[in-house]
């Protein structure tokens, strides 16, 4: 894929939801939609906001593997990741990924203990555009 950076952040930055992926402790796959990623580093590292409490931030602590996916329903084309995801809780990273409003998540601010960030590490994908899928590394 020519410019893969380019063309796969672009439909990540446009997406209007991200799915996420965890394993359980069964070794079975758990998905769920959320918002879009708060930031990202090309295609490499990706950063979402959720609540410490959340079921998904247990599976990643207990098993980091996970995958995500973003979608352009009108051009019906997406990419799919695979890699790990860590649970970070350091003021510094909370700090970054804030934004205003989110106190309605958050009620306790930034400091909400209940407040953490997921950075997901891309290891490879695979892109599906006009009918053709095609997997890379990253």
């Amino acid at each position: 894929m020519r410019d893969a950076v380019k063309t796969i952040g672009n439909l990540i930055d446009k997406a209007s939801n991200s799915i996420i992926s965890s394993v359980d402790n069964e070794g079975f796959p758990n998905t769920k939609a959320m918002l879009p990623p708060r930031m990202r580093e090309g295609i490499k590292l990706i950063y979402f906001s959720t609540n410490t409490s959340s079921m998904r931030v247990k599976q990643y602590i207990d098993n980091p593997k996970a995958c995500i996916y973003f979608y352009d329903k009108r051009f019906f084309r997406g990419v799919m990741l695979k890699g790990t995801m860590e649970v970070l809780q350091d003021s510094k990273t909370k700090e970054i990924i804030w934004r205003e409003g989110d106190e309605i998540y958050y009620p306790n601010g930034v400091t909400d203990t209940d407040y953490c960030v997921l950075k997901f590490t891309a290891q490879k994908g695979r892109f599906y555009s006009k009918f053709k899928s095609e997997d890379f590394e990253i």
